[in-house]
Order: structure tokens, then sequence, then C-alpha cells
């Protein structure tokens, strides 16, 4: 799975407002109710809280993967935000989160979404990529970053 396959250029935040997980999970799933994605806001920030409950998604080197499951969406869909001054997240390393990537999948997704998480995981543990990303101008800049970082795995 490419990365270019689930995350589209205008799916891209390239400031986030929220400072904090709970205001960064309402950031993410406004965006998606006001480009018309979804519908129902609050029940798919209610799945994202219930998973961070089970443990941060904060995964340490200044990324957050959240993701939950919707009937909302037919297919795996992928939202980046970046936080250029970094976000309290309870991150497993207690460092704050600069790159949050909402993966959102469908309610009967298998395996998908598994490939889908460890794909940006592998992703962003770039550090070069990283960088690159807190330093892009815009969210067009954002996106050709990780396209081209993508397109250097199998």
């Amino acid at each position: 799975m490419k990365i270019s396959e689930i995350l589209k250029g205008d799916f891209i935040i390239p400031d986030l407002a929220a400072r904090e997980k709970i205001g960064v999970i309402e950031e993410l799933t406004r965006f998606l109710k006001n480009n018309g994605t979804i519908e129902d806001r609050e029940a798919l920030t209610q799945a994202l809280m219930e998973r961070e409950k089970l443990g941060s998604t904060g995964i340490g080197e200044c990324v957050a993967i959240p993701h939950a499951k919707s009937q909302e969406i037919g297919q795996i869909l992928v939202l980046f935000a970046r936080s250029t001054t970094g976000v309290d997240f309870d991150s497993l390393d207690q460092k704050p989160v600069h790159f949050v990537c909402l993966v959102i999948a469908p309610t009967a997704s298998t395996g998908h979404h598994l490939k889908a998480l460890a794909r940006i995981s592998r992703l962003l543990k770039s550090e070069s990529l990283r960088e690159e990303i807190l330093k892009a101008t815009d969210a067009s800049a954002i996106h050709a970053a990780i396209l081209e970082e993508d397109s250097k795995f199998i």
C-alpha cells in the first residue's frame, strides 16, 4: 500500500491550532465534518478517544497516529497534521508531538488499516522527513515530502 493511495493533498493541515490531545482529535474530526467526509463527528471523536484509553497513539519521535474505524467511510483515509510548536499527546517518550497522522478505516476493514498504520509508522521514522515537514511552508510541500519519502519504499 502506497501512501499516495490513502493521503490526498487536500487532507493536510499545515498548522494545528490545538495544543493538547483532545483538542487535536476534535480539530481533526471537525476538518472531516466540514469537508463532508463524515456526518457524525461526535461518534468518530468518541471512537478515537476510546482507542486512546487503551494506550496513547503518540508513538514517540514526535509522532502520533490516532486511529479508529467508522461505518461512514468506504475506504481507508488518512489526514495528516503538523504542529510547529508541539502538542501534549501523552506520547510514549513524553515528548511533544509535531506530526499527527489520523487513520480512519471502514468498520468492516480487517488487515488493510494495519498495513496503513505500519507504513505510516515506518515512513515517519525518517528523521530527515520529519525535519523536511517541519521546514515546509505549506500543505503542498508537506504532501510532496511525504510522497517523495514513500517512493523510496517498495
